[in-house]
């Protein structure tokens, strides 16, 4: 039976129990009966067995004893009622956070509870449907991108090595090829996102030396920060690291390339790599204009650019990329503004 069919065999059960608020009722009433015959027995007692030479009013026994049951009674009345609305919270926070396993226990004597889990779990499997059509939609597209933006960008090479070419030909093949390879590096980027969302649990893990292969980024991005002078300011620890270093290297190398990238011209890009007890830090700091505070909401949402200034240099799938690499590797990544200026990004791992 899925989850539509059981929504609506809860919905024609719902007759057959007590709603939440005929159970308050009935709780509450037997509450005050109990108190009034607690109340009454108490006073008969300190009256008859035990002879007081002051009387207590029944009034005054009564209101200290409803006091102490009605704190007694309430607090577990408050546990059977409020738990159901608790468990909710927490699985709609799994949700929002793009969680669409997660399901509820719809077996509970409350009609409104049942009705209430049996609808979240029909949300949460609709909402997980949308999501795997969507992504397998878009991993297919992408495939099937990269055979015709291959061979557009193979054509212009050859076509740019040609002598035939007026200068503003060459200009126009230029362009071809530097928007066939943004559109290669998306899909790139899009399928390899597409896999890692698919998978939980790290794969290919290795020991190396996880300074070193910071060293080997900044390197890489030689004629990015060359042309722009940007200086570096580097202090990294020798540390040793197990997990899958060709993933770790697409963190390293967007982060330092968003660092390069907002950076001024002839500005100090920072980068610092500490082991403390059993985490290792890794900092980079940047000289830009910092993040607002919209982009800092939305800083790790695939296709999400912060400066629109610098949509030519992305496509927005680089912190994304990041977080979920992180994310599998047991790692996090976090962003904050300096207070003298610029950003810093902070990725915290574990040691294995």
């Amino acid at each position: 039976m899925n989850t539509r069919e059981r929504f609506e065999e809860v919905r024609k059960e719902r007759r057959n129990r007590f709603s939440l608020r005929t159970r308050l009722t009935i709780f509450v009433t037997t509450e005050m009966l109990i108190c009034i015959l607690i109340a009454f027995t108490i006073d008969q007692l300190l009256n008859n067995v035990f002879v007081l030479q002051w009387h207590i009013p029944l009034v005054l026994d009564l209101i200290l004893v409803c006091l102490l049951i009605g704190v007694l009674v309430t607090s577990r009345l408050s546990k059977y009622f409020f738990d159901p609305i608790k468990k909710l919270r927490g699985a709609m926070d799994k949700v929002g956070a793009g969680d669409f396993s997660v399901r509820l226990e719809e077996k509970s004597t409350s009609r409104e509870i049942m009705e209430i889990y049996t609808g979240f779990n029909l949300m949460a499997n609709e909402l997980g449907s949308i999501e795997i059509l969507q992504t397998d939609f878009v991993s297919n597209v992408s495939h099937e991108f990269k055979t015709p933006i291959s061979a557009i960008e193979g054509y212009s090479t050859l076509l740019q090595d040609s002598d035939n070419l007026s200068e503003e030909q060459r200009e126009y093949v230029e362009k071809i090829l530097l928007n066939t390879g943004r559109l290669s590096s998306l899909v790139g980027s899009i399928l390899l996102l597409s896999k890692l969302e698919n998978q939980q649990i790290p794969s290919n893990q290795v020991e190396y030396c996880l300074d070193e292969q910071i060293r080997q980024s900044i390197v890489a991005l030689e004629p990015a920060w060359a042309q722009k002078d940007i200086e570096f300011d580097v202090e990294l620890d020798r540390v040793s690291y197990l997990g899958n270093e060709p993933m770790m290297r697409h963190v390293w190398d967007n982060l330092i390339s968003n660092a390069v990238k907002f950076s001024p011209n002839g500005g100090t890009v920072k980068i610092r790599l500490a082991k403390k007890l059993k985490k290792l830090l890794f900092t980079v700091e940047d000289q830009g204009p910092g993040l607002t505070e919209e982009a800092h909401k939305h800083i790790f949402d695939k296709f999400y650019q912060a400066d629109t200034s610098h949509k030519q240099e992305g496509n927005g799938l680089g912190l994304a990329l990041a977080k979920r690499i992180l994310t599998i590797e047991n790692g996090q990544i976090t962003a904050e503004n300096r207070p003298e200026g610029g950003c810093r990004f902070t990725v915290t791992l574990r040691v294995k």
